[in-house]
């Protein structure tokens, strides 16, 4: 007779985390490269806006939301479709030729931003009497340690905590007890036609998009194998990041209108801690001193491993070596070693450098000039790389091309310009 033979009843696992709020998995791209915006360079451009003009730049910070999300969103939409970096689409698209003279162009910025970078950490050393020969290599030290002991998710997952020291501003922003009214009164009424507050204007609009942003969130994209079905999650990842780094700017804005304007209107601020000195007295010197510093680690840090993985990714792209952060170390050597080289070979060039003032002016020019070539070839591959169906189409392609043209022309006047804003 046939035994019955009591069936185990299967209970389902509950959802995970992750399965319930897809957005997490896709979630840091956008945040982490619009951290990594709001860089040493960024943070001296804004607190020069609010010393020259008080709040009348405020509503400039609020215009850049949307300009940062047109642009980086064309970098999701290349790397989810696609499935590669922009080295390599470029390479792909174009030919060999232009895709080493995009690798070129980001090169030059990548130096350029690790200088601005770098020289922060040391200038933020300087305020509490550590020596660069131990600030930079500290720096250097924990930016090894984060990309060579980890997978791309906890790459990202320590960017983001890094950057969000960045916060720190806000705190800032509201011990300066800015005054409401006096705000919104600046704010609307504006200067259009004096010259230097249009040059300022652009110098905040030529910081806005950096070349290796646009390298780090295709490439971050294709690492992170995100598909069409994460497209809507990566588009909101990315405006999320673009509101959140215009805040962070309107709060160093707000916080030097309030603090320095008032008390100290002919104060240098071409250096984090001439920013730092005209600043923190007003807001309490100690307290003060250490939040700014940690809102300035936090950016540079970020800024620096953005950067330098931009070009690790986008040389790789353009090379054929191997380039993932899911490849151990010697599995890709190549990746890791120019990474290492591009953090390394930063720091010494500005533990060397007898004049960080001018390595910020430098770099806010040569960024600005690298604009058109950058934002041409991000254009043109959003028109011809994309499969049919998710190109650039009717009336939004033209919004677009006129905001990326805008931006290379403001940029342009912004690079030339940082000569008399700094």
């Amino acid at each position: 007779m046939p035994t019955n033979v009591p069936t185990e009843t299967v209970t389902p696992k509950p959802a995970s985390f992750v399965t319930r709020f897809p957005f997490i998995a896709v979630f840091g791209p956008g945040l982490v490269v619009m951290l990594a915006d709001t860089d040493v360079g960024s943070i001296i451009t804004a607190g020069q806006s609010g010393v020259q003009w008080g709040y009348r730049l405020l509503g400039a910070q609020f215009i850049l939301m949307p300009i940062l999300y047109i642009v980086q969103e064309l970098t999701v939409r290349l790397g989810i479709f696609t499935g590669r970096g922009h080295g390599e689409l470029i390479r792909d698209s174009f030919g060999p030729k232009w895709a080493w003279l995009s690798a070129a162009g980001l090169s030059v910025a990548t130096i350029g931003a690790l200088l601005t970078e770098f020289s922060g950490v040391a200038g933020i050393g300087d305020l509490y009497g550590v020596p660069h020969y131990v600030s930079l290599p500290l720096a250097v030290a924990a930016l090894l340690a984060v990309v060579l002991t980890g997978s791309y998710r906890r790459v990202e997952r320590v960017a983001i905590i890094i950057g969000l020291f960045e916060f720190a501003f806000f705190f800032v922003a509201y011990a300066a007890r800015p005054d409401i009214t006096q705000m919104a009164v600046q704010a609307v009424h504006v200067p259009v036609f004096n010259f230097s507050y249009e040059y300022l204007v652009a110098a905040n609009i030529g910081a806005v998009i950096m070349p290796w942003m646009v390298f780090y969130q295709q490439s971050a994209v294709a690492d992170k194998k995100l598909t069409p079905a994460h497209y809507t999650y990566a588009k909101w990842d990315t405006a999320i990041g673009a509101v959140v780094t215009q805040l962070v700017m309107a709060a160093i804005l707000i916080a030097a209108a309030a603090s320095i304007l008032p008390h100290a209107p002919q104060a240098a601020l071409n250096t984090v801690g001439q920013m730092s000195q005209a600043m923190t007295p007003y807001l309490g010197a100690q307290i003060g001193r250490a939040v700014f510093g940690l809102g300035v680690i936090g950016a540079g840090m970020v800024a620096a491993i953005v950067a330098s993985l931009a070009l690790a990714w986008g040389l790789g792209e353009v090379a054929g070596y191997k380039r993932s952060l899911e490849h151990k170390p010697l599995q890709a050597k190549w990746f890791y070693l120019v990474y290492a080289l591009c953090v390394i070979g930063g720091a010494t060039l500005v533990g060397l450098a007898p004049n960080l003032i001018t390595l910020n002016v430098a770099v806010q020019v040569m960024n600005a000039l690298l604009l058109p070539l950058v934002l041409g070839f991000l254009v043109r591959l959003a028109l011809v790389a994309l499969p049919p169906a998710h190109r650039l189409q009717g009336g939004y392609k033209w919004v677009v091309i006129v905001v990326c043209a805008v931006t290379c022309a403001f940029g342009v006047l912004g690079g030339i310009g940082g000569f008399f804003i700094s």
